[in-house]
């Protein structure tokens, strides 16, 4: 196996446990920080809807890249 498709494919893995780890901290900090921390309701909001978005976000790139990495085309394996 290439050296450089097994990178492709790590890369690919931790992208989708890097996925649950923003959208739990989003979730997190919306609905639950306020209750075990003394935060700001509007920073909590913030932050949990700002990691809540991008984790939605590297959801669409982490599909794309374990389609590149596990799934490629005939014309890219040339």
């Amino acid at each position: 196996m290439n050296s450089n498709k097994l990178l492709q494919q790590l890369t690919a893995i931790f992208g989708i446990f890097m996925v649950a780890f923003y959208i739990g901290v989003g979730v997190f900090m919306l609905f639950y920080a306020r209750k075990w921390f003394m935060i700001d309701k509007a920073i909590s909001v913030i932050m949990g809807s700002t990691f809540l978005f991008f984790g939605v976000y590297r959801i669409f790139v982490s599909i794309n890249q374990v389609r590149r990495a596990f799934f490629p085309r005939e014309e890219d394996e040339e």
